[in-house]
């Protein structure tokens, strides 16, 4: 039944992506056609996903096709099951969405191509997830590939959409470069292509066979991920792709470098050596930090959530490397709580970052730009979304009682637990992560005070502000059902804790839900003596409380006549949107602060007519700098494209000349196997 129901949905995909194609010009048939084939097809992953992370054995499914140097088939074990059901979940909400977002692009895009590529990226991410051999996850992974740049660069008469994509797509095959250098060291090593046969085997391997290998899916992985310094086509990507595809690359395609991790980590290896942890926490640490720190600088509100996809990335890594670490040290339990903090905080973000990005997509439609100055007021026009975007706002500032507080405080005690069960200088490593995983989630949440009060609050700031609606029903539909989401998983995090089970039963060889879930299923506890709780009775009061206290005056003002007044001024003749607090004056303190690394440049020009006392306008210009756009990337493409220009003098345009290049690579080749 699994089978049947998975190939189903591999079907529906195929024949949309199909049928929009053939589609394309009939725009609205096109529309519903796409929308309503992802739709089905996650729908049906979703089922085939959940029954397969609870079946007793890994389901294994054939395609009738390949030859046996080279398989095409697909295994649900309970870790990629986890990882289809985080693409289903997130996808099907997507999917709804975009019925009402790609309206307004009928008439103006080609949305046969995009559903084309829109249900080709969903087949291809629940390929990569599923596949049980290295060559069919490298074609999978190709075709991901291809099909998000086509997508991000979707709006190609745009010079940054071009951009973006072609940075994407360089950095995607860098990091494809280095897991084929690693899937075929391994191979060498077992003589197979198999998933199956690569289980444990790097840790049988040289210690320098182990490291080298673990560097090259480390960073071939982490540039899909976006991990520090790998992320530099995050910001650029996300923003100007179209907002139902941003939230599909936030929420899952990062997320798919994610899966390798944990892939290699936990299944290729046994018990790691302890710096490959260490290296993992570091890398988790510093993403999550910079992700963070270089959000509060943006007033760009796709751009600030990309920043934030890079800090949540972190903070998943920070769980994967804590549990790395615990399991060098021989503490199976402590690495199954890392670990399905690291997991739980996967899921999360897929929710609550999906969320962010599809409000911000209703945003931008709604007023024409991501400029979060030009906003304000929306809250009055926009109320659902508005709503919506609170929730996730909260659930990724870490706040009770939504997910997102959840998987960072399950993170929290596997930290602190570590500085009480080691003894080396290593144990050092745990509460630094720990504060400066706290100095995060503090920097988070007041970079979300700035998301949703500089857009939704106050007066607007432009007459597209002004003029604002709401989202169609369908965008709200698929929005509220992520909304929902996040307070579910939050409030029901112990019914959802077990879930984890197989996975850690696979992957470390124990179950934790049972020391983690207390009173009868309404608390959740580390399972140590010094250990904190979390009661879900008393999050699930808070928020009944909370609710009840927002909606008490509103019911009142409803039942009484209300008698609306100016605003208190101080005297002045009116507030304006000039009186309002901007985006730029509520970072500065912050740019202040952290100065060393942002390196802010500021420019200010005034024009006079009269008196240089009395200036008639003042131009002020701001821009902090990226370290390693400024002092990586840039020298590196530099010194590419001179050595490129020194190598156009091979290409003369002469047939003789290349055959003399043929003639000597023939020889070399000759001599070279006489040699050998």
């Amino acid at each position: 039944m699994i089978a049947e129901l998975f190939l189903s949905g591999i079907v529906v995909w195929l024949a949309g992506a199909a049928a929009s194609l053939a589609l394309w010009r009939q725009p609205a048939l096109a529309r519903r056609v796409a929308c309503g084939a992802a739709l089905g097809g996650s729908l049906l992953d979703l089922a085939a996903s959940s029954a397969a992370l609870f079946s007793a054995s890994p389901v294994f499914i054939g395609l009738p096709f390949g030859n046996p140097a080279f398989t095409w088939a697909v295994r649900l074990d309970p870790l990629s099951a986890f990882f289809s059901v985080t693409l289903a979940a997130l996808a099907a909400a997507v999917s709804l969405y975009s019925f009402g977002y790609l309206k307004e692009m009928e008439g103006r895009r080609n949305l046969g191509a995009f559903g084309f590529f829109f249900n080709l990226l969903l087949l291809s991410v629940a390929l990569v997830f599923t596949a049980s051999n290295a060559f069919f996850f490298l074609v999978a992974w190709e075709v991901m590939a291809l099909a998000a740049y086509c997508l991000v660069s979707f709006e190609y008469e745009k010079k940054k959409a071009r951009d973006a994509g072609v940075l994407f797509l360089i950095m995607s095959h860098a990091g494809t470069g280095l897991l084929l250098i690693a899937f075929l060291v391994l191979a060498s090593a077992c003589g197979s292509l198999d998933f199956s046969s690569f289980h444990l085997l790097a840790s049988r391997m040289t210690p320098l066979q182990q490291g080298t290998v673990f560097l090259l899916f480390l960073f071939g992985f982490g540039v899909k991920a976006g991990v520090v310094p790998l992320h530099i086509w995050i910001p650029e990507a996300h923003p100007v792709s179209p907002s139902n595809v941003s939230a599909l690359m936030s929420g899952i395609v990062l997320k798919t470098g994610i899966y390798g991790m944990a892939r290699v980590f936990f299944d290729f290896y046994g018990a790691p050596p302890l710096w490959m942890g260490t290296v993992v926490l570091a890398l988790g640490v510093a993403s999550a930090l910079l992700g963070v720190l270089y959000a509060l600088m943006e007033h760009d509100l796709k751009r600030l959530l990309a920043w934030h996809s890079i800090e949540n990335i972190g903070i998943i890594l920070i769980g994967f490397g804590a549990a790395l670490m615990f399991r060098a040290l021989g503490q199976a339990n402590l690495a199954a709580l890392a670990l399905i903090a690291g997991l739980y905080h996967t899921f999360n973000h897929a929710m609550f970052k999906g969320l962010l990005f599809m409000g911000a997509g209703s945003v931008v439609e709604a007023t024409h730009t991501r400029n979060m100055e030009k906003m304000g007021g929306l809250i009055r026009l926009m109320p659902v979304t508005a709503l919506c975007f609170l929730v996730g706002a909260v659930a990724i500032s870490g706040l009770p009682p939504l997910n997102g507080f959840v998987s960072e405080w399950l993170t929290y005690q596997a930290l602190l637990a570590g500085f009480g069960t080691t003894q080396s200088l290593t144990r050092l490593m745990f509460p630094i992560a720990g504060s400066l995983l706290a100095l995060t989630a503090a920097l988070a949440a007041a970079c979300f005070v700035k998301a949703f009060a500089i857009p939704f609050l106050a007066l607007p700031r432009s007459p597209e502000a002004a003029d604002a609606r709401e989202a169609s029903f369908t965008m709200r539909a698929g929005m509220t059902i992520l909304a929902v989401g996040c307070v579910a998983l939050g409030l029901g995090a112990t019914w959802f804790v077990p879930v984890f089970d197989p996975i850690t039963q696979q992957t470390l060889g124990v179950r934790a839900s049972s020391a983690l879930v207390m009173a009868h299923g309404w608390a959740l506890s580390p399972g140590r003596p010094h250990g904190g709780t979390i009661s879900l009775a008393g999050m699930a009061l808070f928020f009944l409380v909370a609710g009840a206290a927002f909606a008490l005056p509103l019911a009142l003002r409803w039942r009484r006549r209300t008698v609306r007044g100016p605003a208190w001024d101080c005297g002045l003749p009116g507030l304006t949107a000039d009186n309002e607090y901007t985006a730029t004056a509520f970072s500065k303190p912050l740019r202040m602060i952290f100065s060393v690394l942002y390196r802010p440049r500021r420019e200010i020009q005034a024009e006079y007519e009269v008196s240089p006392y009395y200036p008639s306008a003042i131009r002020f210009e701001s821009e902090i700098e990226h370290p390693f756009e400024k002092r990586l990337y840039n020298p590196l493409r530099d010194r590419i494209m001179a050595a490129a220009n020194r190598m156009k003098g091979i290409q003369a345009g002469s047939i003789n000349l290349y055959l003399a290049y043929i003639f000597i690579t023939l020889i070399l080749l000759l001599l070279f196997g006489v040699r050998g």
